[in-house]
């Protein structure tokens, strides 16, 4: 019986097995996972053993990462477990508990091996050959040492390199500040809602509200949320500009020419890839005015304010898939990839992998996760909406991407960086629009999902980009030595929403105000992956519907990769490239294509 047939949510106790996960190939048992937790606590101080001699020989060299390895490895294992048993039920205090100890384990071990990398960074590049050469067991380090040594020339000596660790910790200061106002200390206006009742604006209701098909809700919610941060825009200016500094100051520490380039140098990501999205997104901004134009018809407003672009444009849709329909609704549309794929999600479905329902203190939202030493796992809140169809579709992916890095790749290149890591899953949901799209005969039905997807594409593409562009400006100023001041920020995130969106919607005033609730403006030029990942992921959909087996076999192969290689060349061999501006224009022609699609129903 799913939730949707329930008055009240079930105890964890009270949910039939097979509707959830089946830990034991992390561990049989709690005791076990105690047992592995005490060996690693009395086995790891002993990597300290390798400090100062990492450099004596190729042996030696090869001895302290084999050892760091096997103990990440068990870690990583401990705290798969206990991650998975606190979400089940987060008021489960055993769970919660171990998962504190593993956390306190995970700071200690990080702690005791911080020596490595500046160790290795010391050893002279020649000698690192000479170890290679001599050493066969150290060749499946190569990559890794490679990469330590690409970023050589940015590593200081060991003593700055220790205070810019003891650093860490005050660098973390805005964002930490930003996350208590916003998080704690933030209080929102109530508004009327439906009835004339008392509705408190929250994070988690803004959104909704904004969905709200009575307009005069969605513009109430708006101008009370964005009030209470033009209180606080002061406070929330000097918290950003503080952020952007900290960037400054380790650029600078680093000997890179800019933040963005210290930022990405990490992935080894060009920066001509950053300014490609937003200059190809520039470029087509055209497509965005034609949907903004579309849905101001379709809400059949004299004036479409920035209240209005996320109610949707259809009305109501019931849209309920069960969740052995999306089993059968999955298996036909991921059909595509091939027999050994399907495979892989009747696994998936079969062998609990999946956490299906919520129940009491369950955690929310969906996720996939995995340790090397275990199958992957997904944790859903499967209510049948048709969202969670998309979600499943989402996790999934993510699912098998983590199941063919750990078998097809040695543990310390199993785990892929964030470049790729929205690809997979990505591409899943790109293959059920295909299918949903061309299986639906019913035009409300069909209208609804090319709304999903429209939204996907400006949510993801447009408005990430729009992000990335918006912290690359600041960034440049503060490196020209311009003022961070809050009218600065506001006038230029208005002048950017005016670019984006165009002449055809009201700018209300508040929006301006909106850079000073994005939490992703703190984590130093994060958000234009999500925008490249999603536009490679519609390219390499795209290949697999119209070229078939030679585009399946590539992006299983990429699939395969972890970080065996840097992501813009896994990419590449699966047939997309990034430093190029392709991929996004292909992404974008199929936004445009989707728009004129919409227009001809609405």
């Amino acid at each position: 019986m799913s939730n949707e047939e329930r008055k009240t949510l079930p105890k964890r106790d009270e949910v039939d097995e097979k509707f959830k996960w089946d830990l034991t190939s992390i561990y049989g048992s709690d005791q076990k996972w105690e047992e592995e937790f005490n060996k690693v606590k009395e086995e790891f101080p002993k990597i300290q053993e390798y400090r100062g001699k990492l450099g004596e020989s190729a042996a030696k060299l090869l001895e302290g990462l084999k050892f760091s390895d096997g103990i990440s490895r068990k870690l990583e294992n401990l705290y798969n477990y206990a991650s998975r048993k606190s979400d089940e039920d987060t008021t489960n205090n055993t769970y919660q508990g171990m998962l504190s100890k593993v956390q306190g384990l995970y700071n200690a071990v990080g702690s005791a091996s911080a020596f490595i990398v500046p160790e290795i960074i010391q050893i002279p590049k020649e000698e690192i050959e000479g170890f290679l050469q001599e050493e066969e067991g150290l060749q499946i380090y190569k990559h890794s040492l490679d990469e330590i040594l690409r970023q050589k020339e940015h590593f200081l000596s060991p003593k700055e390199e220790r205070l810019l660790a003891l650093a860490g910790e005050l660098a973390q200061g805005p964002a930490n500040i930003f996350g208590m106002i916003n998080n704690a200390d933030m209080a929102f206006p109530s508004i009327k809602g439906e009835d004339g009742e008392e509705v408190e604006v929250t994070h988690g209701r803004y959104v909704e509200l904004l969905k709200n098909k009575n307009r005069h809700i969605r513009r109430d919610a708006f101008k009370a949320y964005y009030s209470s941060y033009q209180e606080l825009e002061n406070t929330i200016a000097t918290t950003l500009n503080s952020n952007i500094k900290r960037d400054l100051f380790y650029m600078r520490a680093r000997k890179y020419n800019s933040s963005l380039e210290a930022a990405l140098d990490g992935n080894n990501i060009p920066v001509d890839v950053y300014n490609n999205l937003i200059k190809v997104v520039s470029d087509n901004l055209d497509s965005m005015y034609r949907y903004i134009d579309l849905r101001k018809r379709s809400l059949g407003v004299e004036e479409l304010h920035m209240y209005d672009i996320y109610t949707p444009i259809v009305k109501d849709v019931q849209m309920k898939v069960s969740y052995e329909e999306a089993q059968d609704i999955l298996m036909k549309a991921l059909a595509p990839l091939g027999e050994e794929y399907l495979s892989l999600l009747e696994r998936a479905f079969s062998e609990s992998w999946i956490d299906i329902y919520e129940n009491k203190g369950k955690r929310s939202g969906a996720y996939s996760a995995s340790s090397y030493d275990a199958h992957p796992y997904i944790l859903m809140n499967y209510t049948e909406d048709i969202d969670d169809l998309f979600t499943l579709a989402h996790e999934l992916g993510h699912a098998l991407h983590s199941y063919y890095s750990n078998e097809e790749q040695p543990y310390i290149y199993a785990d892929y960086s964030i470049f790729v890591a929205e690809v997979a899953s990505t591409v899943n949901e790109a293959l059920l629009m295909q299918h949903l799209l061309e299986t639906t005969e019913d035009e409300e039905k069909r209208k609804y999902i090319l709304n999903h997807y429209l939204e996907q594409f400006r949510g993801t593409v447009y408005r990430q980009t729009m992000f990335a562009e918006f912290e690359k400006l600041i960034h440049d100023k503060a490196e020209e030595g311009v003022p961070l001041t809050p009218e600065l920020f506001s006038k230029e995130y208005l002048d950017l929403n005016r670019k984006y969106y165009g002449d055809n919607i009201t700018l209300d005033e508040e929006i301006g105000i909106e850079w000073a609730r994005i939490p992703h403006f703190y984590y130093n030029f994060y958000v234009y992956q999500y925008a490249t990942g999603f536009s490679a992921a519609i390219a390499l959909s795209r290949q697999i519907l119209e070229v078939g087996e030679e585009a399946v076999e590539k992006y299983l192969n990429f699939l395969k990769g972890g970080s065996s290689d840097y992501p813009i060349e896994l990419l590449k061999t699966a047939g997309v490239d990034m430093k190029s501006p392709e991929p996004i224009q292909e992404a974008l022609d199929e936004f445009s294509k989707l728009v004129e699609e919409m227009k001809s129903l609405v």
